[in-house]
């Protein structure tokens, strides 16, 4: 499980890659640069559309709309058009946060968190927006909200708060959208890196990838155990997705964010996407809609 380099995009915080089925191809955002990237693994090309402000994730829409998640809250995209609808921005009153990592759910409900841009204050949450125009709240008091994946029953949800170096799963009602029973699933090693963007396989198994690791970690999530790690030549190894006709392909977003002269001469390829080719199968990317 070698990764192929696929854009040398040199992302400062390449983020929130997103399969898109319908349209065979991948999305994935540079959240300070506030561009959201488009790569088609057929011509290997890579193109992007500038939204003027950050964005911290973004999720294909039933309708072939995108959902987003800007500094300013939720939106929709309209590609063709380039026209911007926007939603709801549940945290005006925090103009110091911004959205991070997020993922539609099962059920068409987009999910999104929020964190302190500057790394500081535990004044993130995590939300969940409906089709039908209806928000919750489903945590708060979090650092840096990332990695959001479900087992292949959708009966579990699993979220990562960077900083704690843990993996918390959670009783999921795909009916409701409501979360229960907090839980730890996966305790990272200082060794390994901190815990970023995840996502799951058909097995149930956890692919984490490591900021400041150089890795991408697969675990049990009912043991704990860390299964296997595979090498990436990127330092900050941000997010993961199986994409692909069979979901089988894992592409993997980095970010030159904070590193050093001498870190980027040793890791020249950070900020780049990347792809493994497995044969293991992914879940979905859930689509925003009903």
């Amino acid at each position: 499980m070698r990764p192929e380099l696929l854009v040398d995009a040199r992302a400062e915080l390449g983020e929130g890659p997103a399969w898109h089925a319908a349209a065979n191809r991948l999305s994935w955002v540079d959240i300070h640069a506030g561009d959201l990237h488009f790569f088609d693994p057929q011509n290997k090309t890579d193109s992007w559309i500038s939204l003027g402000e950050p964005i911290g994730c973004a999720a294909p829409c039933q309708s072939g709309d995108l959902v987003i998640a800007l500094r300013s809250g939720f939106a929709t995209l309209n590609l063709p058009t380039k026209k911007l609808t926007r939603l709801v921005n549940p945290e005006e009153h925090l103009p110091g946060n911004r959205f991070n990592d997020g993922k539609c759910d099962p059920a068409g409900r987009f999910l999104a968190g929020t964190m302190d841009d500057a790394e500081k204050e535990a004044s993130g949450s995590l939300y969940s927006y409906s089709p039908g125009g209806s928000l919750k709240t489903l945590l708060t008091g979090v650092r840096i909200s990332n990695g959001l994946t479900w087992s292949p029953d959708h009966r579990t949800f699993y979220h990562i708060d960077t900083p704690t170096r843990q993996v918390t799963a959670f009783d999921y009602d795909p009916s409701a959208g409501n979360i229960a029973n907090p839980r730890r699933a996966v305790t990272v090693q200082p060794e390994l890196g901190w815990p970023d963007g995840m996502t799951s396989d058909t097995e149930g198994m956890l692919w984490v990838a490591m900021w400041g690791g150089a890795k991408l970690t697969k675990w049990d999530p009912a043991t704990g155990q860390l299964l296997e790690a595979v090498p990436v030549p990127a330092l900050n190894v941000t997010s993961c997705v199986f994409g692909g006709p069979h979901l089988t392909d894992l592409y993997i977003t980095s970010a030159r964010k904070g590193m050093r002269a001498e870190q980027l001469a040793k890791y020249p390829l950070s900020g780049g996407l990347f792809r493994v080719q497995t044969k293991i199968q992914g879940l979905p990317t859930f689509a925003f809609g009903r």
